[in-house]
């Protein structure tokens, strides 16, 4: 009888609505029955996907507690949970996430209507070309390893090379399926799926941690290098007895081999932590997008495309600070790696970077202003990889500004009136300050509209013309007329942009080769902030390890993350 009830004023309004529309006002959809249903299903499905979220959230958070837990307990007492302990543990969780990620691959994501949408914006190409990158020197870091436990088999625990085998096998599953799922928002399993992603996050995680606070490996091997290096030299090894205690028991029966995979350890060891951390902002990204639905207005028509077109003065200062660069990272290398490190070669390291950083800095300043300035619409689409990109800014140029601050209190409280420590407080004070200005730039710019550029009628019209160039032969004549236009074309879409779209390309394309070389001098080795001995002297060999390897991975990361930020501003201005 309620249906009827419900149906009759439907129809008479229905036949009254052309002659009294007013009549209309009078209804009350929320008493309809499909109304009712698909309104509660809404809310349903809502309700079920935040509270798959909050479990699989607080399944992480307990995993993450419980390595935690074991791993302070190996730091504050390596009697009743050894290194062996804590690896064990990694270890049956790496075999989890395998068999997950295996039945994610070969199951979840062939089930009919499983990965109807992807996010375009999630997976770029540069953050899976990292994901490779670093789990390749993580593949090589987990060899060296097998191969130096290998050969102290004698004095070494099994765990030491099954670890590491492990290890290997969880790499090289996790980036295949990083590489070819990262842009998937699964729309079936959606609880399984939750918690084998936040599963995967909290494993990663814990390796991090791990690296992070983990110094025994690395204490024993800097020991058996000083040893060697002083025996080499003719000095007595009695210098560094808190290094040689225990190490004296547990030696190399060939050295040559030892080293190898010692200086190849010590080289790719901050790799693995990167790797870690890369993989964790990829699996958010994909825990976010499990059950996301995607509408056509959210997915563009047509991905922006990286021209090398309204910049020359960005390209040309860059290029000059990355030969510089890469000058004093060689310098570097070949003179700080030694057994009495040059006073010099710091002293060069540091004065770069005292004029590298006041300039980048300058140029995110003045990028901010032009931002303020222009009349470009905010985007306020909801973007999940957007969103963690700023958080992911934010986060990783803590681990710099961190080891600043401890520097700076190092410095100052010993003798800052020296060259070496005034230019290390310099370098500390302006590196602050240029992560701070870079990321207001750079998150400014992500949050702006993409505007269209003048003259990109003539660029479509010129590239249909160069397709159809292709396919005829040409004469070295036309050839050189080709370049010639070209070459006037890029002269005229220079001269067509706005003086302030102009500067931000500039500015853009000049602080991505800056962080360029700024990414690569830390990670292939230059680390004067653990080199110089100042700071280490300062707060004790072990607490600055646990300080740079918490910092020097989320700066790299910082620096890699900026070149990305740093590409789409370019593109977007």
């Amino acid at each position: 009888m309620s249906d009827k009830k419900v149906s009759r004023p439907c129809h008479r309004c229905k036949s009254t609505s052309a002659s009294a529309p007013t009549d209309t006002s009078k209804i009350h959809y929320e008493k309809f029955w499909l109304y009712r249903h698909c309104s509660s299903v809404q809310q349903r499905d809502q309700q079920a996907q935040k509270a798959g979220q909050l479990f699989s959230g607080l399944l992480a958070m307990n995993v993450v507690f419980l390595g935690s837990a074991f791993i302070s307990s190996m730091i504050f007492n390596k009697v009743a949970i050894t290194l062996a302990d804590v690896w064990i543990l990694l270890s049956i969780l790496k075999v989890l996430c395998l068999f997950w990620i295996i039945y994610y691959l070969l199951g979840t994501s062939r089930q009919p209507h499983a990965v109807l949408y992807r996010d375009s914006h999630a997976g770029a190409i540069w953050i899976r070309g990292s994901v490779l990158l670093f789990g390749s020197c993580s593949i090589l870091l987990n060899v060296f390893q097998i191969g130096y436990s290998t050969i102290l088999i004698h004095c070494k625990s099994r765990v030491e090379i099954v670890f590491p085998s492990i290890g290997i096998l969880f790499i090289c599953t996790q980036a295949y399926f990083l590489w070819h799922h990262s842009k998937d928002c699964i729309q079936v399993q959606h609880n399984f799926t939750r918690c084998g992603l936040m599963v995967t996050i909290a494993t990663n995680l814990l390796l991090w941690l791990l690296a992070v606070t983990n110094d025994t490996l690395h204490v024993e091997i800097e020991s058996q290098l000083r040893e060697v290096e002083r025996r080499f030299a003719g000095k007595a090894p009695s210098s560094h007895p808190h290094w040689c205690n225990e190490t004296t028991l547990c030696t190399c029966p060939n050295m040559t081999i030892c080293k190898v995979f010692q200086k190849g350890y010590i080289l790719l060891y901050p790799f693995n932590t990167e790797y870690c951390l890369v993989c964790c902002s990829v699996l958010y990204v994909m825990w976010k997008n499990v059950g996301r639905r995607i509408s056509h207005h959210h997915i563009p028509h047509t991905k922006p495309k990286f021209k090398l077109q309204g910049v020359v003065f960005g390209p040309l200062l860059g290029t000059s600070a990355v030969i510089i660069g890469a000058c004093v990272f060689m310098m570097y290398q070949i003179q700080a790696t030694s057994l009495v490190p040059s006073r010099q070669v710091f002293v060069i390291y540091y004065s770069y970077y005292i004029v590298l950083l006041p300039l980048m800095s300058v140029c995110a300043v003045i990028g901010t202003i032009i931002h303020a300035l222009e009349k470009k619409e905010l985007d306020t689409l909801k973007n999940p990889t957007r969103s963690l990109d700023v958080v992911l800014l934010m986060g990783a140029a803590l681990g710099q500004i961190g080891m600043s601050y401890f520097s700076i209190v190092a410095l100052v409280a010993t003798d800052p009136r020296e060259l070496l420590n005034s230019l290390a407080l310099s370098y500390s004070v302006l590196l602050i300050f240029q992560n701070i200005t870079q990321n207001v730039f750079v998150i400014d710019g992500l949050h702006r509209r993409r505007v269209t550029l003048p003259g990109k009628e003539e660029d479509t019209k010129e590239e249909q013309n160069r397709e159809a160039y292709s396919q005829r032969r040409v004469s070295v004549l036309e050839l050189g007329q080709e370049i010639r236009k070209a070459s006037l074309s890029y002269i005229h879409t220079y001269s067509h942009l706005s003086w302030k779209r102009r500067v931000l390309r500039e500015i853009s394309f000049f602080l991505v080769l800056c962080n360029i070389i700024l990414w690569v001098m830390p990670t292939f080795g230059a680390h004067p902030i653990f080199e110089n001995g100042m700071e280490r002297s300062f707060y004790g060999y072990s607490t600055w390890f646990v300080i740079v390897n918490f910092g020097l991975p989320l700066g790299v990361f910082y620096r890699m993350h900026s070149v990305g930020g740093l590409l789409e501003v370019y593109v977007t201005a």
